[in-house]
């Protein structure tokens, strides 16, 4: 059975509730504009999973959570906001997690500077307290997210995703934020760098498991948070959809392809691209993926003593594949 986030929470209950008021600490400004729209931001926050891995990664690692663990976590949190931000103005999007955008609240211009005002705020956290270590690792995160999102458009164009190129963009867009979050928490309490390193690879492969389980909810039922079809109808390429192309005779290949291009607009050909992967084997080839990167993870978690830390990350990567939103 999955254990909630608020069990597997328990060994850092204490750190995540510093964590929020060091973090509302950090949002603080003395524009009136801008401190409300960060107070908006903070209040709409989603499971905090990125700080949780943090610190849960710090204290397996180091066994006792310091200072520049909350700078780490903090960082993460202001640069990813700021991405997320940034996005929705790309976008156009409107709304995020049930909740109105920034941009949909103070239009495009104000959303813009409040990205920018993010980022400079973590650089700033960074710099002022020589967390040049942590630094490094936070912004080859948001460098690779960049990257895999410029691909994933490039590759949209044409509809031509291998799975290799399909591993490529989730790895920069999805994994390689996770992996910094357990590298910094790792970096935070002066482990070393094979142990870094470590933690990095299990974020990934965190990572990737997460982005599949993401990709399977497109095909799943009405009990799930994300609406069913989105990536189709965003015209996606997504693991069930490439395996069940790969594997098509010529003409099925290019009605659906023809069908994602020109009809994703359609419910009823959305239906029709989601039957055809069902039909195919895509989702349990895709699930059969999602938990080889579970195995991976979980195998590189084995020369870590035992401790409630260690105890709590295996259920949050046992979390990440049993979700149901």
């Amino acid at each position: 059975m999955t254990s909630s986030l608020k069990e597997i929470q328990a060994p850092i209950a204490i750190e995540m509730q510093d964590f929020e008021k060091k973090f509302r600490s950090f949002m603080r400004t003395r524009v009136l504009l801008l401190d409300k729209i960060m107070s908006y931001i903070v209040k709409r926050k989603g499971k905090q999973m990125r700080p949780m891995f943090v610190f849960l990664t710090a204290g397996m690692a180091g066994g006792e959570i310091k200072e520049a663990t909350f700078r780490g976590a903090a960082l993460i949190e202001l640069l990813h906001t700021a991405t997320l931000v940034h996005d929705d103005v790309v976008d156009d999007a409107y709304q995020r997690r049930g909740f109105f955008s920034v941009n949909a609240l103070w239009k495009n211009k104000i959303a813009v500077l409040v990205g920018d005002y993010l980022l400079s705020r973590g650089l700033l956290l960074s710099v002022d307290h020589g967390d040049f270590d942590l630094l490094r690792i936070v912004s080859q995160a948001v460098r690779e997210m960049s990257e895999g999102e410029l691909l994933q458009i490039e590759k949209a164009r044409q509809l031509d995703i291998t799975e290799d190129v399909y591993y490529d963009i989730i790895g920069k867009k999805t994994a390689s934020l996770i992996a910094s979050c357990c590298a910094v928490g790792a970096a935070s309490v002066g482990a070393a760098a094979e142990t870094i390193d470590q933690m990095r690879l299990f974020g990934e492969k965190v990572g990737m498991a997460f982005q599949i389980k993401d990709d399977l909810f497109d095909y799943g039922n009405d009990e799930i948070g994300k609406p069913l079809g989105i990536d189709i109808k965003e015209r996606k390429m997504t693991l069930p959809l490439i395996y069940a192309l790969n594997h098509a005779k010529w003409f099925d290949k290019r009605r659906i392809i023809y069908m994602v291009r020109n009809q994703s607009h359609k419910p009823q050909k959305v239906q029709e691209v989601i039957a055809f992967v069902k039909k195919s084997g895509g989702l349990e080839y895709a699930t059969r993926v999602m938990e080889r990167y579970y195995a991976e993870a979980m195998d590189l978690l084995k020369s870590f003593p035992d401790s409630s830390y260690k105890t709590s990350l295996q259920q949050m990567v046992q979390y990440t594949i049993e979700r149901n939103k």
